[in-house]
């Protein structure tokens, strides 16, 4: 049975873009532990890098802190959720309040927020989390979807047939998020878990990303560029580049090549700590 470091290929890129002088996306990855974080920082002067760097830090060392020795699919019979679910909450919360507390307590922060989607590979299976309008997709064959939804007015007025899709690519508000870290003292973060397939192709990205460059075309990019996942990642920064890279763009992909189920039974479980 594969590990998960050898059954997950990551890659990334982050860039400026062409208007903005500086990057207020954060990324990180650790593939030991099978995680992916990605935030788009929003505020005053540097303070939006701010904000996503405190984001993406917090969610990847306390990830890293409490994963161990956790039965992570067992479901917690007050909340209703999987202890994987409750730690995605739990891990988002803490990096809210970081945020909220520094934003609060320096003025030069103050109104600073970020997106946040993250990846959490375990057992063959991945648990989303997400706030904002930073998105996770999924390749899978000869299809492409959109595994989050925008917490943004625009998904809000698609939702409510107030505008079409079509009629929302054109729209003026499509920066305009309704959930984001660091604005209230608490934040509501959407999580859910999926069964993943040897061959899926996961992309987390900004919408520096996904305002610039079409579905069909990350499709077409990954279909092409997928046995060299660095290239791909590096070819969708220069399409959001190319289409006028407006905002900054960030991207990481996930390939999963292999099964990475998690041993079964105490003993196994005790052995796999000594592998």
């Amino acid at each position: 049975m594969a590990t998960l470091s050898t059954a997950l290929e990551f890659a990334s890129a982050t860039d400026p873009g062409r208007v903005r002088s500086h990057n207020e996306d954060s990324i990180g990855t650790d593939p030991e532990i099978g995680l992916a974080v990605l935030a788009d920082g929003m505020g005053g002067y540097n303070a939006g890098e701010v904000a996503s760097g405190i984001a993406v830090a917090v969610v990847s060392s306390e990830t890293k802190r409490v994963l161990p020795g956790k039965a992570l699919i067992e479901v917690d019979p007050e909340s209703g959720l999987t202890q994987v679910e409750q730690i995605a909450k739990a891990n988002s919360s803490k990096a809210n309040l970081s945020i909220f507390e520094a934003a609060r307590s320096q003025p030069q922060y103050s109104g600073m927020g970020t997106t946040l989607v993250v990846a959490l590979f375990f057992d063959n299976r991945l648990c989303v989390s997400h706030v904002g309008d930073s998105r996770l997709y999924r390749m899978r064959g000869d299809s492409f979807e959109q595994i989050t939804r925008d917490h943004s007015l625009l998904q809000e007025q698609i939702d409510s047939g107030m505008i079409t899709k079509e009629a929302a690519k054109l729209s003026q508000n499509k920066n305009l998020v309704t959930r984001a870290l660091g604005i209230d003292a608490e934040v509501d973060t959407e999580v859910h878990v999926y069964d993943t397939k040897p061959g899926d192709l996961y992309l987390l990205c900004s919408d520096g990303l996904s305002d610039m460059v079409e579905d069909e075309d990350m499709q077409l990019t990954l279909g092409s560029l997928q046995a060299n996942l660095q290239l791909a990642a590096d070819q969708l920064v220069q399409q959001a580049n190319d289409n006028g890279g407006r905002d900054n763009i960030s991207v990481i992909l996930v390939k999963v090549k292999d099964d990475y189920a998690a041993p079964k039974g105490w003993l196994a479980r005790l052995l796999s700590w000594f592998k």
